[in-house]
């Protein structure tokens, strides 16, 4: 069956893959396509970063027929504390970002300097106020 995959700035459509209501089981090269994921001997690894595969519940992440390997990227997913969505209708699954990506990405944002008149044409920057607490109001006519 087709299914649409997106994951992080990927938007792919795979051919060969297997869902239920609950899982998303990809072919190795359709993995990585898709998420950039790769199955390793240590398990599942994204560029240097590893998740180890418990032997416990190894079924419920890789599916080795004769034919060939699937991982189950929906599982993968839940087990990083991502939202993953699935709608049946559309034959498409979404991968969130994990709450803890999103705590760390957060807690070192800071927004970027930028400098602004007011009504008398003075100049004021951002900057000028880090440490203190700064109300913005924007608008766009869009």
């Amino acid at each position: 069956m087709t299914e649409t995959v997106l994951y992080g700035p990927n938007d792919i459509r795979v051919e060969d893959a297997q869902s239920s209501a609950a899982d998303l089981w990809l072919r190795l090269d359709d993995l990585d396509r898709a998420s950039g994921w790769q199955l390793r001997p240590e398990g599942a690894c994204l560029g240097d970063v590893c998740v180890p595969m418990p032997s416990e519940s190894h079924e419920r992440f890789i599916r080795d027929d004769a034919s060939d390997i699937r991982f189950n990227l929906a599982e993968l997913g839940r087990r990083l504390d991502m939202p993953v969505l699935h709608d049946a209708a559309t034959n498409t699954w979404c991968f969130g970002e994990s709450a803890p990506d999103r705590v760390h990405r957060m807690s070192s944002f800071e927004a970027p300097d930028f400098a602004l008149p007011d009504l008398t044409g003075r100049i004021h920057k951002l900057s000028e106020q880090r440490g203190k607490k700064v109300f913005m109001v924007a608008w766009a006519s869009w």
